[in-house]
Formats: structure tokens, C-alpha cells, sequence
């Protein structure tokens, strides 16, 4: 049985509505079946502009139901048609006034497997998003698709190495990290701590960034995105800095055993010596 898993990414350019966004994903997403591609992700909050650069209550109204909203409904049928596993990241409304930075997991027969929450909110200029976010409340889930276990993290969760911990004890294989990231200090820390995640927990990471000028504040978004492997090397070239890109790379799962055989990290933990880590 193979064990090989060819998994695609787009980082994409704001159309300006959700319709042409949604279109320019679809598209994508049947390119990349036409190359073989078994399971796609796409960018945080996929099917809206990065509006958390400003904080005005107008901008809730991006938000919709998950699953029973359009756009998920629509990414289930998509999946469907391709017999493509989809991770879609959207703006969740779960009633008024709960509102959640979410991806939604649709298997390959088009089913709904369950949502992420993103648990770390920042509240900094350029991403306000405690104005419009609660912190994630269901945990850190690892789903079981047609391509394996596969689990997310979102953008600012990143920089908790706790999530990517639980992701890989709960077994996940590939792990999704839709980001909105505008160049500065964080463009050396998006190559270097998503690597660093798939050493430490021994699995494959796909670090997926916004890319260009959007109408919103004064943030560029430099894409890079790329899949990194359980060694924390690049698996192909990382996508271009300024332009709208698909990357669609072949992942041998059969590394996960062979690189926690060697470096045996969930056998030396040492979970009854940190619990002092807890308590602050």
C-alpha cells in the first residue's frame, strides 16, 4: 500500500468579493485534482478580505454558520465532485455574539468531519482580532480522512508550541496552518518555527500565507508558503513572496515512522516532570 500523499496548498490574491474568491478557490482546487492532489487547504479566512486590520462592527457580517453555512456547503460539494479532502477556513458565526476564527475539514465523499477553532487571538495594530474572535473552545482535534489524520493550527497559534504538541500526541500526520502574516520581524519567523513545529512533533506541516496588497490597513502579505517535512526540510520549492501560487508536492508519510525511530522524542518526553509549566 502506498504511502504516499500528494497534498496541495493555495496561497492566494483578495478578488474584492466572496463570489470571484470563492470561484478562484474552486479553481484551484480542480487544478490540483487534475495533478493528483488528494487534499487541499486553503489561507485563513479564505473567502473575505484580512479585515482584522481595522476594528469596525460592519465586518461581522462576513461571518457565517459552520458547517450549515453556504460557503462550507458549498466546499462539501466541491469535495465531492474531486474526491478531495478540503481544509476551508472561514469566519464562524455560532450565535449572536459568539463568533470563532474557524476551519471547517470536508472528507473526500464530501462529509462533514468536524471544525478548529483558533485558540490564540492577537490584539496588536494590523490584527485586531479580539475585537471580533473568541479564543477557540474545542480543543485540538485530529480528524481521520480519506488521506489520514490530519489536524490545524491558525496563523498567530503558531507561536504556541503547545497546539502543535497535542496535535502530534492525538496522531496527527499532516497539519494545516492557514495564516494571514504581513512581511516584518515575522517573515524570518514564518520559515523558521513551522520547520521547527514539524521537527519537534514528527509529522508534516503545510504553512499557508495570504499573499499581496488588500483594501484594508497597510499590511503586505508575502505568501512563502510551503510544505515542510518531519526532518524540517521543504518538501519542493517554498511559493513566491508577491504573486498568487498553488503548490501541489507528494508527502511520504512512511518518513513519520522512520524519523521517530530515529529521533525518539514522544518516547523521551517527560510529561510527569512539567507540570510546573502549568501553573504560571
Amino acid at each position: 500500500m502506498t504511502t504516499v500523499v500528494r497534498a496541495a496548498l493555495v496561497q492566494a490574491t483578495w478578488t474584492g468579493d466572496t463570489e470571484s474568491m470563492i470561484a478562484k478557490h474552486e479553481e484551484h482546487a480542480r487544478a490540483a485534482a487534475s495533478q493528483g492532489a488528494q487534499i487541499i487547504g486553503f489561507q485563513e479566512l479564505f473567502n473575505a478580505p484580512y479585515f482584522c486590520q481595522v476594528q469596525e462592527a460592519e465586518h461581522y457580517d462576513w461571518a457565517e454558520p459552520v458547517p450549515d453555512g453556504p460557503t462550507i456547503q458549498r466546499m462539501q460539494a466541491l469535495a465531492k465532485e474531486l474526491r478531495m479532502v478540503i481544509v476551508v477556513p472561514v469566519f464562524e458565526i455560532e450565535q449572536s455574539g459568539f463568533y470563532y476564527n474557524t476551519a471547517a475539514v470536508i472528507d473526500a465523499d464530501g462529509s462533514y468531519l468536524g471544525k478548529y477553532r483558533k485558540h490564540h487571538i492577537p490584539q496588536v495594530k494590523g490584527f485586531w482580532e479580539k475585537y471580533y474572535f473568541k479564543p477557540g473552545n474545542l480543543g485540538w482535534p485530529v480528524f481521520d480522512t480519506a488521506v489520514g489524520r490530519v489536524g490545524v493550527y491558525i496563523c498567530y497559534d503558531r507561536h504556541f508550541p503547545e497546539g502543535w504538541r497535542a496535535l502530534g500526541l492525538a496522531g496527527a500526520q499532516l497539519v494545516y496552518n492557514p495564516s494571514a502574516t504581513s512581511r516584518g520581524l515575522s517573515g524570518y519567523l514564518w520559515q523558521l518555527e513551522q520547520p521547527a513545529a514539524a521537527v519537534a512533533n514528527e509529522y508534516f506541516v503545510a504553512a499557508i500565507n495570504r499573499v499581496g496588497q488588500e483594501e484594508y490597513g497597510d499590511n503586505d502579505f508575502y505568501g512563502t508558503s510551503y510544505f515542510a517535512d518531519p526532518r524540517g526540510q521543504f518538501v519542493g520549492d517554498v511559493a513566491s513572496d508577491k504573486g498568487e501560487e498553488l503548490l501541489v508536492r507528494d508527502l511520504d508519510f512512511a518518513m513519520i515512522d522512520e524519523v521517530r525511530q530515529l529521533w525518539a522524542f514522544y518516547r523521551d518526553r517527560r510529561p510527569d516532570a512539567y507540570g510546573t509549566l502549568m501553573e504560571s
